[in-house]
């Protein structure tokens, strides 16, 4: 551990598996303390007694939470308030992965993609504003996605939703800037990453095959680990990036330069 994250608070939606798992364990790894949430609180928990088991009792304490309810995100803001004693770095990563062309989708389906994967970045940083104000400096790390910069016939809703957080961002580190705020807000677009959600898009298919089209995809010749989402975010959280706001991070092993 270097500290790059000492005395740093942190909420990360999203925590049960994946990359709110992973960057959980970097942040700690770090010297960050921390609120883990989702709406799977089993998870959430899983992932906190791993964390302190590795790096200390307290480290990680963990809530349920659906992202894209506003009670619960002003729950889960009052509860880092009273357990961790404030909050300096918001990770929005919570979000679903909906596939379909713009015929596809119901109304019902289109707003529940969006609702999970913008309207909780708004709802996140709405709230966490609040605290965020008085431990400065602050880092609100929204992660989006290359598909909300890079469009697919089959990935309408979240081509959308991804392509708001990244826009959001924008106008979020903008207000954050002209309020004279030493918070800043960057997004991180990841392409192929080995989590359960790729396994879900290859459920039912056969999954070596899968892989290795999407690897085909990719200049670097290999799909992205968690950890190299998790190294990203905590460059972000820390003040090492304290001159970086309204930016978005690439980890696309070179998808996006063809």
């Amino acid at each position: 551990m270097s500290g790059r994250l000492q005395g740093k608070l942190a909420l990360i939606t999203g925590a049960a598996q994946g990359l709110g798992a992973a960057t959980a364990h970097a942040f700690a790894r770090e010297g960050a303390r921390m609120l883990l949430t989702d709406l799977n609180e089993d998870g959430a928990h899983d992932t906190a007694r791993a964390v302190n088991k590795t790096y200390g009792d307290g480290v990680a304490l963990a809530a349920r939470q659906d992202v894209a309810s506003e009670s619960d995100w002003i729950d889960v803001v009052g509860a880092a308030r009273e357990t961790l004693g404030g909050l300096s770095i918001l990770v929005n990563n919570a979000g679903v992965v909906l596939t379909g062309t713009v015929e596809d989708f119901t109304l019902d389906e289109w707003r529940r993609g969006m609702a999970v994967n913008c309207d909780s970045v708004f709802l996140g940083t709405k709230h966490a504003l609040k605290l965020m104000q008085v431990r400065q400096p602050g880092s609100i790390i929204n992660i989006s996605s290359i598909a909300g910069l890079i469009a697919s016939h089959n990935f309408a809703n979240y081509n959308a939703s991804k392509a708001a957080v990244w826009m959001l961002t924008k106008s979020i580190a903008l207000h954050c800037a002209r309020k004279g705020w030493d918070i800043r807000c960057n997004s991180i677009h990841p392409a192929f990453v080995l989590t359960p959600i790729l396994d879900d898009l290859a459920s039912g298919k056969d999954r070596e095959t899968i892989m290795a089209k999407l690897v085909r995809q990719v200049p670097l010749g290999r799909l992205g680990e968690a950890e190299d989402v998790a190294h990203a975010a905590v460059y972000l959280g820390s003040d090492e990036s304290r001159f970086m706001t309204g930016a978005e991070m690439k980890l696309d092993g070179g998808v996006s330069a063809m």
